[in-house]
């Protein structure tokens, strides 16, 4: 049986999360209390195979009872139950912001300031985010985004890499994603803007993609990329760095910058966690029909 135990940062992302996991077959339940671990996983493993998934939501709502949840962990190894330990995190700003828009108070802020309840469950919660076995930080990737993270690991089986690393394309005149971690100007590029037949179309075209492709300096450039890449993403990794958003741009962001972005994502997920997103590749025919 698959046990599964979902804790992290309040505004992380938790109950979201459970509901993926709820969709792919888990039998889910939050916020049990830690105490409660040990009966509930042997009531689980003794249902002769007719639950097999099971994900528990465990956070800082159980106030006191949370201190157990090591009491609790400890037990089940010790009955020779395997557990994995999810735990999704968010930056302060991205979680005062969540908090913000929806309203609600944290759970250790009431009295206080947020900022100092946030601190203080990030106390609270270190030793656990040091025993996790998947650490998602959710600042910067969309919910669609975190869902193919869940299912990659949790239905697809597939390896975790705890480096989620984004490639998105860009037009400049729109400006650079304010999450670039690494900025990549494509405009030395001949433009298919320039060219009638391939005005229309975008990146994700085939017409527009052999075009692009058909010069010698994009293929030099898309191999000398791979293999900066290659080099810089193990050491964030040993960094410790849970998100790298790589950002290619051309002018508006619908051609060369889309179909490099495109080229980039394709080579790097056969062996990294990675996500695409194509920032402005609409915007030019949003504003033409304004």
């Amino acid at each position: 049986m698959r046990f599964v135990i979902v804790t992290g940062m309040s505004g992380a992302g938790k109950t979201t999360v459970l509901k993926f996991l709820e969709d792919i077959g888990f039998f889910c339940v939050d916020n049990l209390p830690p105490a409660l671990i040990t009966k509930f996983s042997q009531l689980c493993f003794e249902q002769d195979g007719s639950i097999d998934k099971v994900a528990l939501g465990i956070d800082i709502r159980g106030g006191k009872l949370f201190g157990d949840l090591f009491v609790g962990l400890k037990e089940l190894k010790e009955a020779g139950y395997d557990y994995e330990i999810l735990y999704l995190d968010a930056s302060d700003a991205t979680l005062i912001k969540r908090y913000k828009e929806s309203r609600r108070s944290h759970p250790l802020s009431r009295g206080g300031s947020l900022e100092t309840g946030i601190g203080k469950e990030r106390a609270m919660l270190a030793d656990v985010r040091q025993r996790a076995t998947y650490i998602i930080d959710t600042s910067s990737i969309l919910t669609r985004e975190l869902k193919i993270q869940i299912n990659k690991i949790f239905k697809d089986n597939g390896e975790f890499d705890s480096l989620i690393i984004k490639v998105c394309s860009f037009g400049f005149k729109y400006g650079i994603p304010m999450d670039a971690d690494l900025v990549f100007d494509v405009r030395f590029l001949p433009n298919p803007y320039y060219i009638q037949e391939l005005r229309e179309f975008t990146g994700n075209d085939a017409p527009v993609r052999d075009y692009v492709m058909s010069f010698d300096e994009s293929l030099k450039f898309l191999d000398k990329l791979t293999d900066l890449l290659e080099f810089l993403i193990p050491l964030y990794i040993k960094e410790g760095k849970n998100q790298l958003v790589i950002a290619i741009g051309c002018t508006g962001g619908k051609h060369r910058s889309v179909t490099l972005a495109n080229e980039i994502y394709n080579r790097l997920k056969k062996s990294h966690s990675v996500i695409i997103n194509h920032n402005d590749i609409e915007k030019d025919s949003k504003i033409k029909s304004l």
